[in-house]
């Protein structure tokens, strides 16, 4: 099987080129991205375990998905495509707000994405698929908020950039 591919893209989000998924992240390449933040009525994020089987960040809680857009595929459309295949449930999104940012992992590899939040609604449980995740919880903006300061080493480094631009956006 051949290896997913990247958007490579500039400051604009303009696509460059595209690359194997390894190679952007060992090479630390400017990429698109999305991350998907899903509420229930009570304003409740969805937050996912990865699972631990994962090359990078394994067991670490997350938003509730994100990937990378393949070619020709709206932020949307990915966006729905990763939610049933990692949480097992579909429902319309929203792009929102989007904006770089550049992670390093202790592995060698860096998130350098330009990513796209994409917001939707969900008031079931979701269908997990245990190759992607472990487990799932929902919790109040303002706890995650605090647990992130409390306790930084459970979430994955992108989620903590990514949940503190969202919160700042919303906030104003």
């Amino acid at each position: 099987m051949e290896e997913e591919k990247v958007i490579l893209v500039d400051q604009n989000d303009e696509q460059i080129g595209l690359m194997p998924k390894m190679e952007a992240h060992e090479k630390g390449l400017l990429h698109r991205a999305f991350s998907v933040f899903v509420f229930n009525d009570k304003n409740e994020l969805m937050l996912q375990q990865r699972a631990h089987s994962k090359y990078h960040s394994p067991g670490l809680w997350t938003n509730t998905c994100c990937s990378h857009q393949r070619e020709g595929e709206s932020n949307i459309a990915a966006g729905k495509r990763r939610l049933m295949e990692e949480m097992g449930f579909s429902t319309e999104l929203n792009d929102t707000i989007s904006f770089i940012y550049k992670a390093p992992f202790d592995n060698g590899l860096t998130e350098h994405e330009f990513d796209h939040i994409l917001v939707g609604n969900f008031q079931q449980e979701p269908k997990l698929n245990l190759e992607e995740a472990a487990a799932w919880k929902w919790m109040a903006l303002e706890d995650v908020k605090k647990d992130m300061t409390d306790n930084p080493s459970v979430y994955t480094e992108w989620f903590k950039i990514i949940f503190d631009k969202y919160y700042q956006t919303i906030q104003q």
